[in-house]
Parts: C-alpha cells; structure tokens; sequence
C-alpha cells in the first residue's frame, strides 16, 4: 500500500501541473476517481498531463491507455502504480 507521504506529494504534483488553482491537497479523497462525476472532474486532456507527470518526476511510462484508465482511477491508484513500478 502507499504511503501517505507519496499521495501528499502525487496531489502537489497534481496541482501544480494542471494549474488547479483553486484546488487545495485537502479536496481529494484518495479513493475517488480523478475523471467523471464524482471526482476531481479530470478530462482527456489532463489525462495526457498525469502521464507527463510521471515521466517528469517519477521516471514511469504509462503507454497503454487500458492500463492508463486503470493507473488514473484515483490518488490511490495512481500512488500504488508508482510504488510499484518506480526505478
């Protein structure tokens, strides 16, 4: 499981690369999902800028986009992913 240190961070990073200004680390619930009603309201668009995101600070591809609908669901699988597969 991922430490909550690391979904801290993840929701910085997140922030920061999608210019959520009006977006505070507190808004997220880390099991909600990021896309859609009912989450974050995430679109197609800031899907392209999670995967710079992970390139960017933790080394990691995402390129399948079956895989990607999975990594993206939420903080909490976004973080697991990373857990797993950082270099």
């Amino acid at each position: 499981m991922a430490t909550a240190t690391l979904k801290e961070e993840l929701k910085r990073h997140i922030i920061e690369q999608l210019n959520l200004e009006d977006v505070r680390i507190e808004d997220f619930t880390d099991s909600a999902p990021l896309f859609g009603e009912g989450g974050a309201g995430l679109d197609s668009i800031d899907a392209l800028e999670l995967i710079v995101l992970l390139e960017k600070h933790y080394q990691i591809n995402v390129t399948n986009p079956e895989e990607g609908k999975v990594v993206f669901y939420s903080i909490d699988s976004m973080a697991d992913y990373i857990e797993k597969h950082r270099k």
